[in-house]
């Protein structure tokens, strides 16, 4: 059992009962209320159809930031909802973080569908090499290799042709 103030509880409950609130975290909110009822780890895990090593992780991350929840409370309302919500996200991941931003990625992608020779470049097709290059010239980037140009563009292209594939199906269905 975990123990919940009514202003705990009350904030658990709009996160899950919310259409706003991301499917994971209404998840989370679910589990911490059904045992603040006084259920235990693996009946939890049941009636919710979860692993009870799922149970027990928010469970136990709750009681880690329990102690700190008091002095949230005291501050103005709208401080408590955004704590609870950095307990019941995700921790960071562990790894390298990205080196390039979304946009980075997108005028990179945008620059491959531009003429070369508006670039001033004598080539008639963008290599990979000719793109990481413009890309540094234009100051997209600081720096990049060519295998990384050329692995944003296979991505773009799977992406089309999978977005290709389902416009085909749909129009199909509708025949």
């Amino acid at each position: 059992m975990i123990p919940l103030t009514q202003a705990q509880q009350r904030c658990l409950e709009h996160l899950k009962s919310s259409g706003t609130t991301q499917q994971r975290l209404a998840l989370r909110a679910n589990i911490l209320l059904t045992l603040a009822q006084g259920l235990p780890v693996v009946t939890t895990a049941e009636r919710l159809n979860i692993t009870p090593k799922t149970v027990r992780k928010w469970r136990d991350r709750w009681l880690e930031a329990a102690a700190r929840l008091p002095t949230v409370e005291d501050e103005p309302q709208q401080a408590l909802e955004p704590f609870i919500l950095e307990i019941l996200s995700d921790a960071p991941r562990s790894g390298k973080p990205a080196e390039f931003t979304p946009e980075q990625i997108t005028q990179i992608v945008a620059l491959s569908c531009e003429d070369p020779v508006e670039s001033g470049r004598p080539i008639t097709q963008w290599t990979h090499r000719e793109l990481a290059d413009e890309a540094q010239k234009r100051e997209i980037v600081n720096e990049i290799s060519h295998r990384s140009v050329g692995r944003f563009l296979k991505r773009g292209r799977r992406a089309m042709a999978h977005r290709l594939q389902a416009a085909s199906l749909a129009l199909l269905a509708h025949q």
